[in-house]
């Protein structure tokens, strides 16, 4: 995506030196754009539990390039799947981090200590390339429902969305966001109802930044606003993201997305998550026993960072003092609830049955 007319990816490597790596702390947006320049495995695994890189398919990427880093300074067989352990345990419920590492074990394990830095270097911009035409696909196949709402009849299309699926969780494009891109470039009059996503705010901070750079009509509503949309008619479609799905089509995504479905299929609202084929789960089918959910500190439930009337950006307390905040991050959309998935390889219901019918390999 483009930034002040400049082509990004969400992750890459310093052109000059070749090795060390970029990415922009999330944490800071929207009120500015800060790059991040990553040079340790400590640093990267850091990146990754305090957010500054997020999106599951991302951060998957971030630790693939974070084990290449790794291996600059050992690359013995010891260091390497110490290294790959901790970057695999920063986060526990997006699966595509524990997928990335795999991966680059798969390989890195036949290969020489010697050339092992290389072989890293090359297996992490593999998958970020991949990832990036995956989510492209995911785009195109999403396109497709929102072109035939457009079709029906005059006026907007207006969509929900929770939390950030877009571009920057991505490492280009973005999954619940790529087909509404797709949309709006082919000038389909296309606006999104952007949850707000507490407590950590990535639908009002991350998504509206990304729509706004992007020109797409958006308006940002409390979490607890969507089913008042739906029940007047103003919601068309949902489309999320996720972090997880389970082989019978169980979907893990940031807390809140649940009580969006309910309220979607009380109100016969279509409800699809987008996901590229790396954040699927074939080893569990029960999401909500299965899948573990991460419980991160209180102070993101019990404070807010925001700008004040001067411009300074600061966190405020929200709640009395003594007051104890849980805060779960994510939780379980059960596959009855929804619609369909939206993979690169096409659309599916969210079944065992749909989704080996378009990944048969996992069968």
């Amino acid at each position: 995506m483009k930034i002040d007319n400049v082509s990004y990816r969400s992750v890459w490597v310093d052109a000059d030196d070749g090795w060390s790596v970029h990415i922009f702390d999330q944490t800071r947006l929207p009120w500015s754009l800060d790059i991040l320049r990553l040079t340790e495995r400590d640093q990267v695994a850091h990146a990754i539990r305090t957010m500054q890189v997020r999106g599951a398919p991302l951060i998957g990427a971030v630790a693939a390039y974070g084990l290449a880093l790794a291996l600059r300074h050992d690359s013995s067989d010891e260091a390497m799947e110490r290294d790959a352990a901790l970057l695999a345990a920063t986060r526990p419920t997006a699966v595509n981090l524990a997928w990335a590492i795999r991966r680059m074990l798969t390989r890195l394990r036949t290969t020489p200590a010697a050339d092992r830095v290389a072989a890293a270097y090359d297996e992490a911009g593999r998958i970020c390339d991949e990832d990036v035409i995956q989510n492209e696909a995911i785009g195109r196949q999403g396109l497709e429902l929102i072109e035939e709402i457009a079709a029906r009849r005059p006026g907007p299309v207006n969509i929900l969305t929770h939390c950030n699926a877009g571009w920057i969780a991505t490492v280009d494009w973005g999954t619940a966001l790529a087909p509404i891109y797709m949309a709006h470039d082919r000038g389909i009059d296309v606006h999104v109802w952007v949850d707000e996503t507490r407590p950590r705010n990535q639908g009002a901070s991350l998504t509206a930044w990304e729509l706004g750079r992007h020109g797409v009509k958006h308006t940002v509503i409390a979490d607890n606003a969507g089913g008042h949309l739906m029940q007047h008619g103003q919601v068309d479609l949902v489309i999320v993201g996720t972090d997880r799905v389970t082989r019978t089509g169980d979907v893990a995504n940031k807390i809140g997305t649940y009580l969006k479905a309910l309220a979607a299929r009380d109100n016969n609202v279509p409800f699809w998550v987008a996901l590229p084929s790396t954040t699927i789960d074939w080893t569990i089918s029960d999401g909500v026993n299965e899948i573990p959910i991460e419980e991160r500190n209180g102070r993101e439930v019990t404070h807010i960072q925001g700008r004040d009337a001067g411009g300074n950006v600061t966190s405020v307390q929200l709640v009395p003092d003594g007051s104890r905040a849980a805060n779960p991050a994510f939780d379980v959309t059960p596959a009855r609830l929804v619609t369909g998935l939206i993979t690169e390889r096409g659309r599916c219901p969210a079944t065992a049955d749909g989704l080996c019918d378009l990944f048969p390999e996992y069968v």
